[in-house]
């Protein structure tokens, strides 16, 4: 099979080097990535082709290529293509598409899910045709990063101090072959409205913080106060009585890929564990009053967080902290299974991510293992905990009580409940709170409009919150 596809490269004039044909000539080497990129993924014979992201995938039988369109995309992040586009795409969609989709919405039949209303439907046809044009254009605006703190009305920063001396055993093993090492990094304050605590206080009597991790795959979106996954902080302080404010650390994202990645793992672990021992060691919270939260890799994250705490006890750092809440959670990064009855094909028309843009997950995934290998995915447990290699050996012994949040709708579904299952196992069902709305999408406590879930998800974590205290 291996030498069919290449023989059809060669006549597309696929270049190797290609990002996506990188990543998929280096999962077809573990046997395992045909299975993901053949039929059951597109459901199509000889002679069709699907469209996924910018790039084309004409299928032969079973065999799959990509080849990118990756001029076009160039032409359109340049001005004055770029808001000649973005000009067109708003006028269209606001003339064309919006009546369209909501006129496609009224039969209950058409709707990705019978449980969404009309005006769920069309929001969430409107955030995927905004991710397809912003993956063309590029970001509309320039987002924050670990450069520098973004000022703003209400935007509380500080810097997070570099911690050299926390890179040990195998983590420096880790950062010395991605060529990382700690740096200085911003952090960012959110606080409950009518707040009078200053920022980075010490803790007031019975005060718990939530150490928030962002999500958006390790190479986008930001901690900053304006970022969308901030509506999840904001939400959290309103309904979690006993917690004031909330701080979360804007680790460096990952770009590139292989042995050309920047800030590919264990980066984002060393700037967590910097945040967090700045809670600990500056601001003065003691570890127990402590809510690690992440939400999609943010919650691969503060698996990763969490575990390095557990098992190094002796190590001069802090204690792990007293709870974790995870919110759609990325706990494998190996290959998927594409199964149809498998949440990552079965749920691909109620989600956002996966297999509507593979080429982007592909790439995340990419970027983030870097120098390590694409095998790193399936056989590092800091990186998937969920992985389901039979090599594997994955203990959650000595984990805080665990609060995890899936949607039925959201194609790592699967994933998190093999998480789930795995932290049940080593820590029974008291220690550990599974929720899942039957018909929420991926990351949806990110949503404002995914209601009545995401309110309900709130209060099910304060609730659990105030029960674990």
């Amino acid at each position: 099979m291996k030498k069919r596809v290449h023989a059809i490269a060669r006549k597309k004039g696929i270049e190797k080097t290609d990002t996506c044909w990188c990543l998929f000539w280096d999962w077809m080497d573990t046997g395992k990535v045909s299975h993901l990129l053949l039929d059951h993924l597109f459901k199509i014979g000889i002679g069709h082709e699907r469209k996924v992201g910018s790039r084309e995938f004409p299928v032969s039988g079973r065999v799959a290529s990509c080849f990118s369109a990756a001029s076009m995309v160039q032409l359109l992040r340049l001005q004055p293509f770029k808001g000649l586009y973005l000009t067109l795409q708003f006028f269209s969609t606001i003339l064309l598409r919006l009546p369209v989709w909501f006129l496609f919405a009224i039969p209950q039949s058409f709707r990705p899910s019978s449980l969404w209303a009309i005006g769920k439907v069309v929001k969430m046809k409107l955030t995927l045709h905004l991710l397809s044009v912003t993956r063309k254009t590029g970001p509309i605006r320039v987002a924050p990063n670990h450069l520098s703190i973004t000022p703003g009305v209400d935007v509380n920063g500080v810097w997070i101090p570099a911690t050299p001396g926390i890179i040990k055993d195998e983590l420096e093993i880790w950062a010395n072959v991605a060529k990382v090492t700690s740096i200085s990094i911003p952090g960012y304050w959110v606080h409950r409205k009518g707040s009078i605590i200053p920022v980075a206080a010490p803790p007031i009597p019975g005060e718990r913080i939530i150490y928030a991790l962002h999500g958006g795959g390790y190479v986008t979106l930001s901690a900053h106060p304006s970022d969308p996954t901030a509506a999840i902080a904001r939400g959290l302080v309103r309904y979690v009585d006993s917690v004031h404010r909330v701080f979360s650390p804007e680790y460096r994202l990952s770009s590139g890929s292989g042995i050309e990645a920047k800030n590919a793992f264990p980066t984002a672990l060393i700037d967590a564990l910097a945040g967090y021992i700045y809670l600990v060691k500056t601001v003065g919270f003691h570890p127990s009053d402590i809510i690690v939260e992440g939400d999609s890799a943010g919650g691969n994250l503060a698996l990763a967080l969490t575990r390095y705490l557990v098992e190094h006890p002796n190590a001069g750092l802090p204690a792990p902290p007293g709870s974790l809440v995870l919110l759609s959670p990325w706990t494998d990064l190996g290959p998927q299974d594409a199964d149809p009855h498998s949440s990552w094909v079965r749920n691909v028309k109620t989600d956002y991510i996966g297999l509507v843009d593979l080429e982007a997950y592909l790439r995340a995934v990419g970027s983030f293992v870097g120098p390590h290998g694409l095998g790193a995915a399936e056989t590092n447990l800091m990186i998937s905990p969920a992985s389901r290699n039979p090599a594997m050996m994955i203990s959650f012994k000595g984990f805080p009580p665990t609060f995890i949040a899936a949607g039925g709708g959201e194609v790592f579904l699967d994933m998190i409940s093999v998480l789930k299952d795995r932290m049940v196992k080593d820590l029974g069902h008291e220690k550990v709170k599974y929720y899942c709305p039957p018909a929420a999408t991926h990351d949806w406590v990110a949503l404002p409009f995914f209601e009545p879930e995401r309110t309900n998800t709130l209060k099910e974590i304060a609730s659990w919150l105030a029960a674990s205290s």
